[in-house]
């Protein structure tokens, strides 16, 4: 690096002035800045200055910028059927709108509540929609995603029944399980899963009831699934759950809740879920919004992690007020003996789902989980026409996901997804490697903003991939 890098001055960064970074550490006391890093040890540092490309205006960095994000194409550019965790939802202009309010405009629940009212109110009524569509009574002001509200959960289930081992589906999103055994793993819990019927796919009721004993912290289930068939066996192994004292986590995508039963109507402790369709865009990815209600028993609702937002009365009862509520769980207040160290959470996000689910009501919600399971119904009669192609795999009653398998063409999904790319469509993801059993198969998504003529589309391209295209 040539000497007049290394003195460059930053107009906005007042220590990169020599003088004032000299000041800086004879203040505090050291000889120089590499003795405030001593404690870190060499083999992990770079011992070289950073190959940083020389400073320049903000006009070029912008230029730069924009010509790299051009590269980007999102579900506006290019039809998607993909889905497994991040799904393709409207979001009403009213959301965006209301969320990009100065005074919403924030990741963080208030630690000066008295000054917060409104976003108080809001996260306070996102709260209540949820309970109200889990069918809980208590639920937090939000998590990060569904598999940190996951390991979450199972980490509560064993501070409130003090057992070591956790039950979980094998048909299970792999991402979310692999979060899960990263929070359970410094609490040295077991966790077990339990196959599914081959024809089906539900849960194998037996191999729960051998595996399930008085060391099962709890129980979870998705419904629907990881790929998208709907578990019709919930309330049975709610009953075994709880014949072994042990809790029943429910994990939902909560568009499902306008036609399927809330989890809380089948005995569920506690519930789960990603709340990313409810008004929040896809984001490449994140942020993403996790779901966490229980049921109104006080051994859960304080263990339960994040924070609760409380609605009280002035002293006069003339007004209502907006509070946090039990925050001696939180790690501000007993540290280390927190239930979670989650503060930050995904609070805007959450005032959007309250903003969504407040412009649809429940009949509007209703109207589009109705919508979705029609056109999924749909799109799995129509590709199940195709010759060499079985949709879905599982004889059973889907929502949005369904698993297409291949292996009756002479196509393997990676071909088959590259030749949809070279039509501009996207199609499902290949869960060939997370579910080796069920061969070349890929896990396909239709919601609310695919049309008729866009599963059509989808269906004549895949014909004719696997027809002109052979190997």
């Amino acid at each position: 690096m040539d000497q007049t890098k290394k003195s460059f001055v930053h107009p906005y960064i007042p220590n990169s002035v020599p003088e004032i970074k000299r000041e800086m550490i004879e203040q505090i006391g050291v000889d120089s800045v590499e003795e405030l890093f001593a404690d870190i040890p060499h083999k992990y540092r770079l011992e070289r200055r950073l190959d940083l490309p020389h400073p320049t205006s903000e006009q070029e960095v912008r230029r730069y910028v924009d010509s790299v994000l051009s590269k980007n194409r999102t579900n506006r550019d290019i039809l998607t059927f993909l889905g497994a965790g991040c799904w393709p939802h409207y979001v009403p202009a009213a959301v965006e709108a209301l969320v990009r309010r100065t005074e919403l405009l924030t990741s963080y629940t208030p630690y000066q509540p008295e000054a917060s009212q409104g976003m108080l109110q809001s996260l306070f009524e996102y709260q209540s929609m949820i309970c109200e569509l889990t069918a809980t009574e208590v639920a937090n002001c939000s998590m990060y995603d569904w598999a940190s509200a996951l390991g979450e959960a199972f980490r509560m289930a064993v501070r409130v029944t003090h057992r070591s081992e956790a039950i979980i589906p094998k048909i299970i999103h792999p991402e979310r399980a692999e979060t899960l055994r990263t929070y359970m793993e410094p609490t040295g819990v077991d966790i077990d899963s339990v196959s599914y019927d081959k024809e089906n796919g539900q849960l194998n009721i037996e191999e729960l009831k051998a595996k399930i004993s008085g060391r099962t912290a709890a129980v979870y289930v998705e419904n629907p699934t990881y790929l998208g068939f709907i578990e019709t066996q919930v309330k049975d192994i709610a009953e075994v759950t709880h014949d072994h004292n042990a809790l029943f986590i429910v994990g939902v995508d909560p568009t499902s809740l306008g036609v399927l039963k809330p989890p809380g109507e089948y005995g569920a402790d506690i519930v789960v879920g990603e709340g990313q369709p409810l008004g929040n865009p896809m984001n490449f990815g994140g942020p993403m919004l996790g779901i966490f209600a229980c049921r109104d028993d006080m051994k859960l609702i304080r263990q339960m992690p994040g924070r609760i937002v409380g609605m009280t009365t002035t002293l006069d009862g003339d007004r209502k007020g907006f509070c946090m509520a039990l925050q001696t769980r939180e790690q501000h207040i007993r540290r280390e003996k927190a239930t979670s160290n989650i503060c930050t959470d995904e609070s805007l996000c959450a005032v959007a789902a309250a903003v969504y689910l407040a412009l649809l009501g429940p009949q509007g919600l209703k109207k589009l989980g109705e919508a979705i399971m029609s056109k999924a119904r749909y799109a799995m009669q129509l590709l199940a026409e195709i010759e060499g192609i079985k949709a879905p795999i599982f004889n059973a009653a889907h929502f949005k996901e369904f698993t297409v398998n291949f292996d009756d063409t002479e196509k393997k999904i990676r071909e088959v997804h590259e030749g949809l790319l070279r039509r501009q469509i996207h199609g499902g993801k290949d869960v060939s490697n997370e579910f080796p059993e069920l061969g070349e198969t890929a896990l396909y998504c239709v919601t609310e903003m695919h049309s008729k003529e866009d599963i059509d589309h989808l269906a004549l391209s895949l014909e004719e991939i696997l027809k002109k295209e052979g190997v």
